[in-house]
């Protein structure tokens, strides 16, 4: 079925008599198929519609598509045959769906899947959607997040607005969250590409589970502002997509300063480099690279995953990398959960209502105003299933005190005498481990990791591999999974098992 639509949709702009292949279309094909004039941006997102029409009532990865998307692609349309085709970059007419946490000043909702957020209006559009627009990408629409990105905490996927999101390869499994919708979108071939937020391993999870690259960049390197938050100092932006190549096209667009996430773009745009992120798109990225592997991330995964994991390590000595084994991360993490949640509590509140109170329009205004419409909702809101203790709890706290103050130094501290320490003992460029396992040494610290698709299991579950690294390391984690995804290319498309 998927075949028969794409060559309608292919035969229909292909004056020049070639046909454009519009499953796992990249970035990269994308613009050929601009230049050579098989491919126009309408044509692009009606193949997207049609596909979300197709796919959406099973997997439930979109909350709504963008009634504006195809007068954006005929604009993008008309521009490129204006400049002769030399707008035919970046991300000019190229669909992209956001993660329903990241505001847009258009006719789509930002809600977060929450019901208690419909019909809010914001002030302006997230600083990352500026840049979007900016650079004449076409807002595709809003991808289903596990409501309030988790911090219900619901079921993976799953949000009162958009249901429960599924997993492409085998339906019954997790698509893991809060990025679910992103995600699945990616990898289904609903969008050309996606923008997902985390705070704990909410990128790196769901790519991991749908086998998509996702980027999880240094906290700062992208805005925040309009992007619903959970814990700023931990939250950031970045890309879902299914190759290295077209995460780090959208990366390109999205970083830099914003005077409305002044902080923290300000001190994170010494990290941008000069011509910026396609650059390191290196084949022989792996080439000198030293990467570490912490024993730590690797319990507990059976026999058949160990073994594709050291099959990968193989492949990345023989690309020229060393390879350090059996590292031991020093510091000791037990209380690592507890001091996050502590700061994460007192953070939500204090940033969600003032996310709130800024809203032009909504019917909630304070943390303590959701939690009430949760209790005069309980069915749409699924409360005997999920209840809201995190809100609960977070409601409860008031500001930064000498607890979270606390917390925050010993987060520091466990980064410094973490990952810090390691990478610079050992002079690593990056750290490897399965999935989404280091997602927290790499929250704490505000630092960069990449999830590259890695395998399928027994049941044909996708796993990934994840590098990360410190600080501003992302030219050399796209480097090493540019070079890692080329040499061993495991993605495949979804098989839609029951």
């Amino acid at each position: 079925m998927g075949m028969s639509l794409a060559s309608a949709a292919g035969s229909s702009c292909s004056s020049s008599g070639k046909q454009f292949e519009f499953e796992e279309a990249t970035v990269d094909a994308i613009h050929l198929g601009f230049k050579n004039g098989s491919l126009t941006s309408t044509a692009l997102v009606r193949f997207y519609l049609d596909q979300i029409a197709r796919l959406n009532p099973l997997l439930h990865a979109v909350i709504e598509v963008n009634p504006d998307a195809l007068a954006q692609a005929a604009r993008a349309d008309a521009e490129r045959s204006a400049s002769r085709g030399r707008c035919a970059v970046g991300l000019h007419g190229i669909p992209v769906l956001l993660k329903d946490n990241i505001a847009t000043r258009d006719r789509l909702n930002t809600t977060a899947g929450s019901l208690a957020l419909l019909g809010s209006v914001v002030r302006r559009d997230a600083g990352v959607v500026t840049r979007l627009r900016r650079a004449g990408a076409v807002i595709l629409g809003k991808a289903n997040p596990s409501e309030w990105s988790n911090f219900r905490p619901v079921n993976s996927g799953w949000s009162a607005r958009g249901g429960q999101t599924l997993n492409p390869y085998v339906l019954s499994a997790s698509p893991c969250g809060s990025s679910a919708g992103p995600g699945v979108a990616a990898a289904a071939n609903m969008a050309a590409v996606t923008l997902g937020s985390e705070t704990d391993g909410s990128i790196l999870c769901p790519s991991s589970r749908n086998s998509v690259v996702g980027i999880k960049p240094t906290v700062g390197l992208t805005s925040r502002s309009g992007v619903i938050p959970i814990m700023p100092l931990q939250d950031t932006i970045g890309p879902m997509c299914r190759t290295v190549s077209d995460a780090v096209h959208v990366l390109d667009v999205i970083v830099g300063y914003d005077e409305f996430d002044a902080e923290a773009t300000g001190a994170a745009s010494k990290y941008i480099p000069q011509g910026g992120y396609t650059q390191f798109l290196r084949i022989h990225g792996l080439r000198g690279k030293r990467i570490g592997v912490p024993d730590v991330f690797f319990e507990g995964y059976d026999d058949m995953q160990m073994a594709v994991y050291e099959k990968h390590l193989d492949t990345m000595r023989q690309q020229g990398t060393v390879v350090i084994k059996d590292l031991d991360i020093a510091t000791n993490f037990t209380d690592l959960y507890e001091q996050e949640t502590l700061l994460m509590n007192s953070e939500f509140k204090l940033s969600i209502n003032a996310y709130l109170s800024d809203l032009l329009h909504s019917q909630v205004r304070s943390l303590a105003q959701v939690i009430a419409f949760n209790e005069a909702h309980p069915v749409e809101e699924r409360l005997k299933d999920f209840g809201q203790p995190d809100l609960i709890a977070a409601e409860k706290t008031n500001g930064i005190g000498t607890r979270e103050r606390a917390a925050i130094q010993r987060l520091k501290e466990i980064s410094t005498n973490g990952l810090e320490k390691l990478m610079k003992e050992h002079q690593l460029d990056a750290i490897v481990a399965p999935n989404s396992d280091a997602s927290s040494v790499l929250a704490i610290g505000g630092y960069p990791g990449i999830a590259v698709p890695a395998g399928y299991d027994g049941q044909g579950v996708p796993f990934a591999i994840c590098f990360g690294g410190l600080k501003g390391y992302e030219p050399r984690l796209i480097e090493i999974a540019y070079g890692f995804e080329q040499a061993t290319k495991v993605r495949r498309p979804p098989s839609f098992k029951r």
